[in-house]
């Protein structure tokens, strides 16, 4: 027979414990996604964020003071992120470093896997995921782009990404997946980054900042695939598959019952 440790112990209490109410109010208030959810991912949700929430520091920063309400959103929408995927993805999270609003950082950045990212120059970020390490987010950014998926632009979903990249142990676009994924993964996502960086396509839906890196490639390109899932399915159906495969959710289906569900 298994044999719990203490703290194993105080987390299963922990993610059985009821979500709190409050915790749903700010959730339905403040994330667009998690009004896309249908009552089954909203549940499996909200136990991704306790157990999240357990596991992880938060860190403030600037004179930012802790609330429910940035830890909430901030946990709900990792956990976006790792909704058909194992846990293990975020074992390496060591803490959440939240920020007011874009800093800058000086001396050397950018991992060796990262080509096109490493400078000593003082960098104004909005978030930064670290090999191993915290990742760094902007609250205003974070809150702001939780309401208005429609930009495509959202730092949680980003530096997660990048999180889920580094899961091997490596930033280069390419997260650990099962063989049967890879092939068509590398066919696809090779195609569509070099066309970004070529500047052959032309009307990418994808920001230019796709094109830095394979790194950089994937975390654009979850953050469309989570926030504007039916524009991409629509104009970069090959991308939007491998992505739906890889992460185990199909958005676009979720964005199109909501909003008939509003009519």
């Amino acid at each position: 027979m298994r044999i719990e440790t203490p703290r194993q112990r105080r987390r299963r209490h922990a993610v059985e414990a009821p979500f709190p109410d409050e915790w749903r109010t700010l959730l339905a208030a403040d994330m667009v996604h998690w009004r896309w959810l249908d009552d089954e991912e909203r549940d499996h949700l909200e136990c991704l964020v306790k157990g999240f929430l357990f596991d992880k520091r938060f860190e403030w920063v600037d004179g930012l003071e802790e609330t429910d309400e940035i830890k909430v959103l901030v946990s709900a929408s990792a956990c976006l992120l790792i909704l058909g995927l194992e846990t293990a993805y975020y074992r390496d999270v060591t803490s959440i470093i939240m920020h007011p609003t874009q800093t800058a950082q000086r001396g050397q950045r950018g991992a060796p896997e990262a080509a096109g990212l490493a400078t000593d120059a003082i960098v104004p970020i909005l978030g930064e995921a670290m090999l191993h390490g915290p990742v760094l987010i902007a609250w205003d950014s974070a809150k702001r782009s939780a309401a208005h998926p429609n930009t495509g632009h959202n730092v949680i979903y980003h530096e997660f990404a990048h999180k889920i990249d580094m899961a091997d142990g490596s930033a280069d676009g390419r997260p650990p997946m099962t063989k049967a994924q890879q092939d068509r993964w590398e066919e696809v996502c090779r195609r569509e980054y070099e066309a970004l960086k070529d500047g052959t396509n032309d009307d990418p839906l994808l920001d230019d900042y796709g094109a830095v890196n394979r790194a950089e490639f994937f975390a654009v390109a979850t953050e469309l695939f989570f926030d504007r899932p039916v524009h991409m399915q629509q104009r970069e159906a090959d991308l939007y598959g491998v992505l739906s495969e890889f992460y185990r959710q199909d958005p676009a289906e979720r964005e199109r019952r909501y909003a008939k569900r509003n009519r």
